[in-house]
């Protein structure tokens, strides 16, 4: 398969070099998404905190039901929201990290 140590060298230093493009690759996806989980987070928690706020001054059970009623429903609006950004962020992060090794098959297969 090998006609000899050189061509051996080569392949083993390409296939290095596409690992570490690969890992780069992975790391910077796995980073933006745990940065939109972070900041889903912080502004889940806020949104949170403003309805309990908003619950404890209601003065009638209509306005705490009316509040109750709005939180949940922008919760489950950003929840829905966030999770088809991060649905997407990990296709786009799969499609990255298949590229390099779609081009190396391609290349083996000659």
């Amino acid at each position: 398969m090998f006609q000899n140590f050189e061509d051996f060298q080569k392949i083993s230093k390409d296939n290095a070099e596409l690992a570490l493009k690969n890992l780069n690759t992975v790391s910077k996806g796995l980073q933006t998404i745990a940065v939109e989980v972070a900041d889903y987070q912080k502004k889940s928690f806020e949104q949170g905190t403003a309805a309990i706020e908003k619950l404890f001054a209601s003065r009638s059970l209509d306005g705490v039901i009316q509040t109750q009623t709005d939180y949940l429903k922008s919760a489950y609006e950003g929840f829905v929201a966030q999770s088809k950004k991060i649905g997407e962020l990990y296709a786009d992060l799969a499609k990255e990290t298949y590229k390099p090794f779609e081009a190396a098959l391609a290349k083996a297969k000659q």
